[in-house]
């Protein structure tokens, strides 16, 4: 069980405040939400706001239980400002990954701290591969990594097959944000977990290999 750092109390603190302002405020959500065109215009302020506004209470819940079990890992492995330098880089690597994809959508717009919390997920399971994760409907532990590289290919899947209203290249940029940020900050990783390093970049150089073919 995780435990509440005043970090992540913030973070969660932030999301429900700004959330509900826009539940209840349709222009302050259209004003901050992501939008392919407005970014393009310069409203680059949109990369990261929108990461601070949901959809409704359930998709709010959701991000925000997945935060609270994976938070604590990377505060204790890592340090509370690295924690916030990983949520934020993947938070704005989600929205560059989601502009790329959708730049010519002018009118593509989406909502959710998922890019951020992804990457703290990935994050963890970088750091910690050797735990196991519980789900919902499955009675059985998954070893992270399994986890990790599973839940990347079903977001590689969702966008090549646009599945559900569900933002998965934004999903997908944060966990490459969370893999790279945690890299950078956690060297000793090379050394120490060298197989999970290769094994979660697999995912990573999928997508854009089907990228550059145009499947995606």
């Amino acid at each position: 069980m995780s435990k509440l750092d005043l970090v992540t109390i913030i973070i969660i603190a932030a999301n429900v405040i700004i959330s509900y302002k826009g539940f209840g405020d349709y222009s302050f959500f259209d004003k901050y939400k992501f939008q392919v065109g407005s970014v393009q215009r310069g409203e680059k302020i949109r990369l990261f706001s929108c990461g601070f506004l949901h959809a409704d209470t359930q998709h709010l819940l959701f991000n925000m239980l997945s935060l609270y079990f994976f938070a604590d890992v990377v505060i204790r492995l890592l340090s509370p400002l690295e924690f916030i330098i990983v949520y934020f880089g993947s938070l704005l690597l989600g929205s560059l990954l989601s502009l790329y994809f959708h730049k010519n959508e002018y009118h593509y717009s989406a909502v959710g701290a998922s890019g951020a919390v992804s990457g703290i997920i990935y994050s963890a399971i970088l750091l910690q591969p050797g735990m196991n994760l519980y789900l919902f409907f499955i009675p059985i532990p998954i070893p992270a990594y399994i986890f990790g590289i599973g839940y990347l290919l079903y977001s590689i899947y969702g966008m090549k097959n646009r599945v559900g209203n569900i933002g998965h290249d934004a999903h997908f940029g944060g966990a490459i944000g969370g893999y790279l940020i945690t890299l950078i900050l956690s060297p000793w990783l090379f050394e120490t977990n060298l197989l999970m390093i290769v094994l979660l970049a697999i995912p990573i150089l999928l997508l854009f290999a089907l990228k550059k073919m145009g499947k995606v």
